[in-house]
């Protein structure tokens, strides 16, 4: 790929002069045209769990031009591919594998970790189960899993870094590089400073160790471990066990009232003595015979056959982002395989490094304007909460007072019939009465007052 057209001169010179000194074997910036060059998997398609690729810059950035890939929607599988214009191989070459990538969805539980593969791939069934030759990058799942992945292929079998090696947990972006040399040794730099190094034979266990501990050797009976010996040359002072611990304290005086016959005889109270110096000690001296502390001795392992290829993988052809995430967001971004760690360095000081500090002035903006949001939602919730509970309180008031009238309505008509019944009890007991032996239908005559009345 050709230095950016936006980049100035210098450069642009600087860039062109460090590819002529090292092979680039592949490099994605994810401008224009990106999707040409990549292969999106059909993996997990048909279950409708595949997930999709945004070409963004993210909600934040340091160059809004400086675009990735970026996971979506949440609950996926990912599965990208893309071929190298021809194969690689590292046999007596260093290797370098260096991506960015940003958890901006605060990643709880998924990777960031990519891989290369070597020999024939179906980029279109791209999946979890295609082989690969590395996988390296960050992987975080609760607070157990944070970790950089770091896994090497050898002889078919799948090799993880014995080391637990530590990865970023932020929202902003970080260049992630891993470096196999030659002679089996390997870096692994976070945003270009140096966070583990060693060597494929240690922190692998791909072959079986050089060396074991020697567990029947004992120690053999005239090894002088003692560094210090008494010195035999010193010799007791004659008057040294002359000297008591304690003598008695001179501003100790017997008490006036002190009386022999009835309180004994009268001693003075002791103090340490500051000429006594303890029990006699000989002085130490370096151990002329000192061999220094045994230890188990290491004798080669039978078992070990070294494999100067060790570091060499079948030659490289793909680079794949393979991966599920509960929660999507992730933004892949400035893919480079080389053979040149400084051009690499290089690299990624001109691309995500140069923009760390805008990056983060972004993101502390975007933090701003979220919160904010956040707290009008939750103003707003209040409000409408509020809101529910008055009206509640008048829809209760409401059925209070009717409940309350409907009661008020019912003793008046109780009280009412109560009235009623009374003044029908007194009707009937102070009115007249009526003749029940007169059965003529003269109702004038069957009646007559209850009280007394002139005789006609």
């Amino acid at each position: 790929m050709s230095a950016p057209a936006l980049l100035p001169l210098a450069l642009a010179l600087a860039l062109f002069s460090a590819r002529a000194a090292c092979e680039v074997i592949f490099e994605e910036r994810f401008e224009d045209g990106w999707e040409s060059r990549w292969v999106r998997s059909d993996w997990k398609r048909s279950e409708g769990l595949a997930g999709n690729w945004i070409h963004t810059a993210g909600k934040w950035y340091g160059d809004d031009a400086d675009k990735g890939i970026q996971t979506s929607p949440d609950a996926r599988f990912f599965a990208i591919s893309t071929k190298f214009p021809q194969e690689f191989s590292n046999k007596g070459r260093t290797l370098v594998l260096q991506y960015s990538v940003k958890h901006e969805q605060k990643i709880e539980c998924g990777g960031g970790y990519v891989k290369l593969m070597s020999g024939y791939v179906n980029q279109r069934k791209f999946s979890g189960d295609t082989p690969y030759s590395i996988m390296f990058g960050p992987d975080i799942c609760g607070t157990q899993t944070k970790k950089l992945h770091a896994i090497i292929q050898y002889k078919g079998q799948n090799y993880p870094i014995k080391k637990t090696v530590a990865c970023e947990t932020d929202q902003l972006t970080h260049v992630y590089t891993f470096i196999i040399r030659p002679d089996a040794s390997y870096s692994i730099l976070v945003d270009n400073r140096e966070r583990e190094s060693g060597s494929l034979y240690n922190d692998w266990e791909i072959l079986p160790p050089r060396k074991l501990k020697d567990n029947k050797a004992k120690k053999p009976e005239d090894w002088d471990d003692r560094e210090y010996i008494p010195d035999p040359d010193d010799k007791k002072p004659e008057d040294w066990d002359s000297i008591p611990s304690e003598i008695p304290d001179p501003k100790s005086k017997k008490p006036d009232d002190w009386d022999e016959e009835d309180d004994g005889e009268w001693y003075p109270s002791t103090i340490p003595n500051p000429k006594y110096k303890g029990p006699w000690k000989p002085k130490k001296i370096k151990n002329p015979a000192y061999k220094g502390k045994w230890k188990i001795p290491w004798v080669d392992n039978p078992e070990f056959e070294d494999d100067p290829d060790l570091y060499v993988f079948a030659p490289l052809q793909y680079f794949g982002i393979e991966l599920w995430q509960v929660k999507a967001g992730s933004l892949f971004d400035n893919i480079l395989i080389t053979d040149d760690p400084d051009y690499a360095k290089q690299v990624a000081e001109e691309t995500t490094l140069k923009n760390k500090d805008a990056e983060l002035e972004s993101f502390e903006e975007a933090e701003k304007k979220r919160e904010a949001d956040e707290e009008r939602e939750a103003q707003a919730a209040r409000e409408e909460g509020e809101r529910r509970r008055r009206s509640r309180d008048r829809r209760r008031d409401s059925h209070s007072k009717l409940r309350s009238r409907d009661r008020a309505r019912d003793y008046d008509r109780r009280a009412r019939s109560k009235s009623a019944r009374l003044r029908e009890d007194m009707k009937s007991k102070y009115s007249r009465g009526y003749d029940d032996e007169d059965d003529d239908d003269d109702d004038d005559d069957d009646y007559y007052p209850d009280h007394g009345h002139d005789e006609l």
